[in-house]
C-alpha cells in the first residue's frame, strides 16, 4: 500500500547516489518544479509582500504547514499522472460525466482569464519601474510568449521554463541585501503568532490561498503525462515535486522577509509588488530595488506562459479533444487556438485605457475560491479508486494528512472568498 509521507520513501530513489540515478533524476525534473514555482506569480509575489510590509514577519510561520499541504496536493496529482497516463481532467470527465467536467471547465476559464490579464499586468508594472512603456512591453511580451509555446518543443520550453525557476535566486538575494534579523526570524518560523484583527486573519488565508491554486493540479498532472512519465519513473517525478514545493515556499519566505526587513520597519505603505520594488530602493539600495523588480517581471511573464497553457490543457483534455506543445496547430488546432486567444484578449485588456483590472481580479478570486474545494474533492477521489489506481492509492496515513489539508483549504478559502464578497464580514462573526 501505498503511504505516500515516509521520508525514507520519498527519497529512496537517491538513497543510493550514483551517475545513473543522478541522470535519471535530471532527466525526470520539470513538471514538479515548474509547477510550484510558478504559482510565485504576479498576485502571489504582491501578497506576499503585502504580508511582509504590513504585518512584519508575524505570519512567517504560515510558511511550514503550506509547504506540507503544497506537497501533499501536488504529489497526488504527479502520482495519478504517472500510473494512469491521463490528465486530471481525463480522470474528472471519465469518473463523474461530461456535465460536472463541462461545469468545472468553465469556472476554471473565467478564474485562469483573470490570472492571466494579473500576469500582464504584472509584465506592465515591473517594465516602467525601467521606463518601459506597457504599449511597448505587453506586446513584445505575448508575442514571445506565443512564439515560445507555439514554436517550441516540450523539451526546449520546459528547459526555459526551468531557467525561469533559477531566476527566483533575485528574492533570497534582495531579502540578505536587507540585513533582517535572523534571531527574530527563526522564533517567528516556528513559532505561530496570532493577531485579533481581520485584516491580518485574511492576510494569513491570502498566503495559503495564493500558493494552491486550481490550475496547479491540473498542468502538474498534464505535464507529467506529456513528458511521459510512468510509474516505474515516479520516485524521481516524487523528489521533483517535494523539491520545487520547498524552492517555491522558499521564494515566497524570502519575499516576505525582504519586505518586512525594510518596508514594514519603516512604516510604509503599499498596494502591489511594483510598490514593494519601488519602496526598497531608498531603504536598501538600486540593486536590491532592481533585483526585486526583475523578479517580479520573470514571475509574470513566466506564468503568463503556464496559465494560458494549463488552460488549453485542461480544457482539451476535459472535452476529449488533443492537446500538448509537441503538437502543431493542424493536429491539436483547440489547444492552440485557445492558448493563443486567451493571451491576446489578456494582453488587449491590460491595453484597454481605464479597464476594470480590480474587477476582473476580483471575479477571478471569488471563482477560484469557489472551485478549489471541489477539484481538491475530486482528486481525493480519483487518488483512492483502485480501479484507476491499482495499488497505488493513498494509505490510512497520507489519507489522513491528505483530508486534514482538504478542510483546512476549504475553510480557508471559504472565509476568504465570503470577506473578498462582504469585506470585513469573517472578523465580525469571529469577533475581531
Amino acid at each position: 500500500m501505498f503511504t505516500g509521507i515516509s521520508l525514507f520513501r520519498l527519497f529512496k530513489p537517491l538513497r543510493k547516489v550514483n551517475p545513473r540515478n543522478i541522470l535519471l533524476f535530471l532527466a525526470i525534473l520539470g513538471p514538479g518544479i515548474i509547477t510550484a514555482n510558478v504559482d510565485n506569480d504576479a498576485g502571489g509575489i504582491t501578497t506576499y509582500s503585502l504580508a511582509g510590509a504590513q504585518f512584519g514577519y508575524t505570519l512567517l510561520w504560515v510558511m511550514v504547514p503550506t509547504t506540507i499541504a503544497l506537497v501533499v496536493i501536488q504529489e497526488m496529482c504527479a502520482r495519478m499522472g504517472a500510473v494512469t497516463g491521463k490528465g486530471l481532467s481525463d480522470l474528472i470527465r471519465e469518473s463523474f460525466g461530461v456535465k460536472v467536467t463541462f461545469y468545472v471547465m468553465i469556472a476554471l476559464l473565467l478564474t485562469n482569464m483573470g490570472n492571466s490579464v494579473s500576469e500582464f499586468a504584472g509584465i506592465a508594472a515591473s517594465l516602467e519601474i525601467f521606463g518601459i512603456s506597457k504599449y511597448l512591453s505587453v506586446p513584445v511580451s505575448a508575442v514571445l510568449v506565443w512564439l515560445l509555446v507555439v514554436k517550441g518543443s516540450y523539451k526546449f520550453v520546459e528547459k526555459v521554463f526551468l531557467v525561469a525557476c533559477m531566476v527566483y535566486i533575485a528574492y533570497p538575494i534582495a531579502a540578505f541585501m536587507a540585513g533582517p534579523k535572523w534571531d527574530t526570524i527563526l522564533t517567528a518560523t516556528f513559532v505561530p503568532t496570532f493577531k485579533s484583527d481581520s485584516a491580518y486573519l485574511m492576510t494569513m488565508i491570502g498566503l495559503v490561498g495564493t500558493t494552491i491554486a486550481p490550475w496547479m493540479q491540473f498542468y502538474q498532472q498534464s505535464a507529467v503525462v506529456e513528458k511521459g512519465i510512468t510509474i516505474d519513473q515516479y520516485g524521481f517525478s516524487r523528489l521533483d515535486v517535494i523539491i520545487g514545493c520547498i524552492m517555491a515556499i522558499v521564494v515566497a519566505f524570502f519575499i516576505v522577509v525582504a519586505c518586512a526587513s525594510t518596508i514594514h520597519v519603516q512604516g510604509l505603505k503599499i498596494e502591489t509588488a511594483a510598490d514593494a520594488a519601488v519602496a526598497l530602493k531608498p531603504l536598501v539600495g538600486r540593486h536590491a530595488s532592481t533585483l526585486f523588480a526583475f523578479g517580479l517581471f520573470n514571475a509574470s511573464l513566466f506564468a503568463a506562459c503556464i496559465l494560458p497553457l494549463s488552460t488549453a490543457y485542461y480544457i482539451c483534455e476535459g472535452l476529449g479533444w488533443e492537446s500538448g506543445i509537441d503538437k502543431n496547430f493542424r493536429q491539436a488546432p483547440q489547444f492552440f487556438w485557445l492558448f493563443t486567444i486567451i493571451i491576446i484578449l489578456s494582453a488587449i485588456t491590460i491595453l484597454i485605457p481605464n479597464a476594470p483590472l480590480i474587477m476582473i481580479m476580483f471575479i477571478s478570486q471569488v471563482v477560484n475560491g469557489a472551485v478549489l474545494p471541489f477539484v481538491l474533492i475530486f482528486m481525493l477521489k480519483l487518488v483512492n479508486d483502485r480501479s484507476i489506481m491499482g495499488s497505488h492509492t493513498n494509505g490510512p496515513v497520507f489519507n489522513g494528512i491528505s483530508w486534514i489539508t482538504v478542510v483546512i483549504m476549504i475553510v480557508l478559502t471559504a472565509l476568504m472568498t465570503v470577506d473578498i464578497i462582504f469585506p470585513g464580514s469573517v472578523g465580525k462573526v469571529l469577533g475581531l
